[in-house]
């Protein structure tokens, strides 16, 4: 659905893109990660027929952006990080002004008026003043119109950004179900955003792509060693942490045990493989020959934003801005 070739922008003695290729099948969900200054609203304005590329190729549903943006812009909806709104109209007014202005007119576009109000959740605001909008409300009127032509492809930047909790749930579930008859792209800074509703991650770094792959992929490849969670319990209410934790440690191709935390008479470890070891079987063996119960042994994933963090090179987070990520969840 969407093919980007080599696609390459440059600003005089800045690139701001730098000849990155991806390619995303119909009816995905696509992450399009990097940090502010990557590139990625240049790629995105690129694949809208906002800008012109410098050199390489786009297509978008077989139609180059170049050659032909008429036909790109029919088949793609497109919500910016700001939306692009008319404080002086009304909802329905605005809906219908960029319903007439994507080719719909009469019943078929009342119908898709009526469609995208509820399923955006804007039908108790549908005549009112936009200017009086909440930004959350703003911010669904903002995908109400980026849906409402049925495009094939969907180009979303932070279509979260300014929700409540409950709204932030309403609009993932609204773009998962959009997937399968919509192909999509989805920026956001929100990374656990990423892993809930994404099913492919493209992170470009500086310009230049660093990684594209499935979420579970991409962890998988930044661990580079196998990580495990074990519930370990303790028979006749007993367990003493510091005795598990040697016995973990002694298994071969273990390098380290992490003692999480412990509940009344179970305790949580996490435990790291030496790179290319395989330990399960051995840590299972181990807990339940020493006469303990192994309640839970799971691989654990390494997050996003770690992943995110490993491939860009950046800093962790500090502790106020993992907080305020927290709380925007």
């Amino acid at each position: 659905m969407i093919n980007v070739k080599e696609l390459t922008k440059r600003y005089a003695h800045t690139t701001a893109v730098d000849h990155i290729s991806f390619e995303v099948a119909k009816g995905q969900i696509v992450g399009f990660l990097g940090p502010n200054g990557a590139g990625k609203t240049t790629t995105m304005r690129m694949l809208t027929c906002f800008l012109p590329p410098s050199s390489g190729t786009a297509t978008v549903a077989g139609f180059d952006v170049l050659e032909q943006p008429m036909e790109v812009k029919k088949r793609i909806g497109y919500l910016p990080e700001t939306p692009p709104l008319y404080p002086e109209m009304e909802t329905a007014e605005y809906l219908k002004f960029v319903g007439q202005l994507k080719g719909l007119s009469g019943a078929e576009l009342q119908k898709r008026i009526d469609y995208v109000c509820e399923r955006c959740s804007v039908a108790d605001v549908r005549n009112k003043l936009l200017g009086k909008l909440s930004k959350g409300y703003r911010q669904r009127v903002g995908l109400a119109q980026a849906i409402i032509h049925n495009p094939d492809v969907l180009i979303l930047d932070e279509p979260t950004a300014g929700l409540d909790p409950k709204q932030i749930n309403e609009t993932r579930d609204l773009i998962r179900s959009l997937a399968g008859s919509h192909t999509i792209i989805l920026s956001t800074h929100i990374l656990p955003e990423v892993e809930q509703t994404c099913e492919q991650v493209v992170i470009i770094n500086k310009g230049k792509l660093v990684a594209t792959d499935s979420v579970r992929n991409l962890q998988a490849r930044a661990r580079g060693a196998e990580s495990i969670l074990l519930e370990v319990g303790g028979r006749n209410g007993n367990l003493e942490t510091s005795t598990v934790q040697q016995k973990l440690e002694r298994v071969s191709g273990v390098s380290r045990v992490v003692c999480k935390h412990q509940v009344d008479s179970r305790a949580f470890f996490e435990v790291e493989s030496q790179k290319g070891r395989k330990v399960r079987g051995d840590l299972a063996r181990a807990v339940v020959e020493s006469g303990w119960d192994l309640n839970e042994l799971r691989p654990a994933a390494m997050s996003l934003e770690e992943v995110f963090l490993q491939l860009t090179g950046q800093d962790a987070p500090a502790e106020g801005t993992a907080a305020k990520g927290a709380q925007q969840q």
